[in-house]
């Protein structure tokens, strides 16, 4: 099981982005969906020491943040980030690229606010929020999400292996 650059995760939402639907992604959205990737992964991954990426994710006051991309993205605001054209998707690992759309086609549709609202009724953000050091967790986010994930879903991930 492959650990990423962050970079690649959330170029790869970005890549999914198409703002002629309204599929427009603020560096707020882009956070969450890179939290829920990681969060869906951890979970049909089980495997504590192999999160998506490898850089961390912080509980911040408007939820879970990666601060590599939040500082790569910073300069956009409130504002669209230009989806990206010609991503190649073959450096994600098949298995993987199928959740990681599966994360796109369910969290996407809803707003930044919205997906801001539901990580604040999460686990891994409320127990990462209330510590001084403020990181989430593999471990915390495979134990959130397995409660979350269908254990079938589960199931086929490691079956396509």
């Amino acid at each position: 099981m492959q650990i990423y650059r962050s970079n690649v995760i959330a170029d790869f939402f970005r890549s999914r982005a198409n703002p002629d639907v309204g599929d427009i992604l603020s560096n707020l959205k882009l956070q969450k969906l890179c939290y829920y990737g990681a969060g869906v992964m951890a979970a049909v991954r089980q495997d504590d020491a192999r999160p998506l990426f490898n850089d961390r994710i912080e509980a911040w006051t408007h939820g879970p943040v990666v601060p590599a991309q939040y500082a790569r993205f910073r300069s956009y605001g409130a504002s669209e980030i230009p989806p990206i054209e010609n991503f190649d998707a073959e450096q994600i690992d098949a298995r993987d690229r199928t959740v990681l759309d599966n994360v796109f086609d369910f969290y996407g549709q809803y707003s930044a606010w919205k997906l801001r609202n539901m990580t604040h009724e999460e686990a891994p953000w409320i127990a990462a929020f209330a510590r001084e050091n403020k990181i989430i967790t593999t471990s915390e986010l495979t134990e959130f999400f397995l409660n979350e994930v269908d254990q079938d879903y589960v199931k086929s991930y490691h079956e396509a292996a």
